[in-house]
């Protein structure tokens, strides 16, 4: 039987957020214990924060929104590849882990996902991320999806965006924040679908991955 795995963080204001960024507010507008009819929650969040998706115009101005990423590209094999003891991820660690020609779907395991034992943590800076010439690897690859392990793909302390700009200039979707602790490395069917909305620069997302290796 086939095995699902969710990749997602639990939405909740503990997380961390990107400095300057608002952590979301979860408000209940009416509840049952308190004589209402049903429970109905308000939220009010930046879309870039816990497991989320890129859209193009995130840094492409005029690209398009979140709302138009085909659905071709969010669901399909995705490759879990393990870059674990690595500082970051650019085009000779890229070269050394063995990925398969062919694929179009990457995510990488890295050091981060252990910040996801304690979901509190304050925001870590230095996260393992993609560097310009990995991102740039990524796109002469054919790479059509790319997912980490933390809350971007690229390093806190750019200072030009190279990386976020080379993937989502090519029309790579980008998924970040994913939790990956229980996932081994190997290839698995991947759904990713954020939240449709209408011309934004991202939205949250729930990633699943479907194990379809015989259960032992």
């Amino acid at each position: 039987m086939s095995r699902i795995i969710d990749i997602s963080l639990s939405y909740a204001p503990d997380l961390p957020a990107w400095p300057g960024e608002p952590k979301p507010d979860l408000e209940f507008l009416e509840q049952i214990s308190g004589g209402g009819v049903a429970n109905v929650t308000k939220l009010s969040a930046c879309v870039h924060f816990g497991t989320h998706m890129d859209a193009p115009m995130h840094f492409v101005d005029g690209a398009g929104g979140i709302d138009g990423i085909s659905l071709d590209k969010l669901v399909g094999p995705a490759l879990v590849v393990d870059m674990r003891g690595v500082t970051e991820i650019n085009a000779d660690n890229l070269g050394a882990a063995n990925i398969p020609d062919n694929t179009v779907r990457i995510l990488f395991r890295t050091d981060n996902s252990d910040l996801w034992n304690n979901p509190g943590h304050d925001f870590y800076e230095d996260f393992v991320a993609i560097t310009p010439d990995g991102a740039e690897w990524l796109v002469r690859n054919g790479v059509i999806f790319v997912g980490i392990d933390y809350l971007s793909i690229e390093t806190y302390h750019t200072t030009d965006f190279a990386t976020h700009k080379t993937i989502l200039g090519a029309g790579i979707a980008v998924v970040e924040g994913l939790d990956l602790r229980n996932v081994d490395p190997g290839t698995y069917q991947l759904v990713c679908l954020p939240v449709k909305l209408a011309d934004r620069d991202g939205a949250p997302a729930r990633a699943i991955l479907i194990d379809e290796k015989e259960s032992a």
